[in-house]
């Protein structure tokens, strides 16, 4: 009975979105309980369901079976659900899935990747335009595991980020960092090269996908090799100049850094993102962190110019400008 009923479901689902397979799921439940409320209690010692009645019993073979029938249809859903295959991309013209398009991050990592709470702008004149949104973070299994040494300058930065953080200044953001800053970024794809082009200060990323090599100087971007492993890229990096951070709270890596990134598509408009990151210098073990990453789906999307080195030239040079005499 059991497999009939899962055939049956199997071919009651196949046409239906998710949403209402979520539904379906919820009202077979729903039917299970209404079930079992309505059993009658047992008949010993009750005048209202004697043991001879045959109305009685008819009732409780039909809220037996009943609750057999529910109870099997929820199990043949949840074992069709279970079955459902993995979302896969459409393919690119070599048959890789087709990640081309413009992404961006919608969550506040780029303030600090670890969980924390709203405060204030360390900006007074900003006020509330400037203070810090909340967020869940996007470290897997807990807090950063840093070296006690590099803790340390880790407070500092964050005492000093005002001055020490390298976006004040527009330099590149490094990786992963690049992915999540708010601004989108577009893959740009073929079978020898994926480029990245980041809204964020023009930064360009190059991902080799066949002629890989180790890199020949380093970067703030690094340098970064690509493979597939079936629906998904793999792209690892090495090959940076360790002056980038994680976020804007002073969470920071070292040359020695290596970050191992995986793209994969779960719908047509969002991939999960992944980056696990190594730094024996600053770090204790190899840590992750993941997010989605969401498609920008207006009809006129594009990457906008945000060359903001002109933005910081006073910042920068202005100390060096020839005063007017008086």
């Amino acid at each position: 009975m059991r497999n009939h009923l899962r055939s049956m479901t199997r071919h009651l689902l196949k046409p239906m979105s998710l949403r209402m397979k979520q539904v379906f799921v919820r009202s077979a439940l729903e039917a299970v309980l209404v079930a079992a409320a309505k059993r009658p209690p047992s008949n010993e010692g009750s005048p209202s369901w004697p043991a001879s009645s045959s109305l009685g019993g008819l009732r409780r073979s039909f809220v037996t079976v009943t609750v057999i029938v529910a109870v099997g249809l929820l199990l043949a859903v949840t074992t069709v659900l279970s079955q459902t295959p993995a979302y896969k991309a459409p393919r690119a013209p070599d048959g890789k899935p087709n990640l081309n398009g413009i992404w961006q991050a919608l969550n506040t990592a780029y303030w600090d990747i670890e969980a924390h709470s709203a405060a204030p702008s360390p900006i007074l004149e900003l006020g509330a335009s400037g203070a810090i949104p909340g967020g869940l973070g996007v470290v897997e299994g807990g807090g950063l595991p840093y070296k006690p040494e590099a803790l340390a300058k880790k407070k500092e930065n964050y005492a000093n980020r005002l001055k020490l953080d390298p976006e004040i200044k527009c330099y590149l953001p490094g990786v992963p960092r690049a992915t999540y800053m708010p601004f989108p970024f577009q893959i740009i794809q073929s079978q020898k090269y994926i480029m990245m082009i980041h809204e964020y200060a023009g930064a360009v990323r190059t991902i080799y996908m066949d002629d890989q090599k180790e890199a020949p100087a380093d970067s703030w971007l690094g340098w970064s090799n690509g493979r597939w492993e079936g629906e998904t890229l793999v792209v690892d990096t090495r090959g940076f100049n360790g002056l980038a951070w994680f976020d804007r709270a002073g969470n920071f890596h070292s040359d020695a850094l290596h970050v191992v990134e995986r793209f994969t598509a779960r719908s047509p408009d969002t991939l999960m993102y992944e980056a696990t990151i190594e730094d024996p210098n600053v770090f204790t073990r190899p840590w992750k962190m993941s997010m989605p990453l969401y498609r920008h789906v207006e009809r006129n999307a594009q990457i906008l110019e945000f060359r903001c080195v002109e933005f910081v030239e006073d910042l920068i040079y202005g100390h060096l400008r020839k005063r007017p005499s008086k």
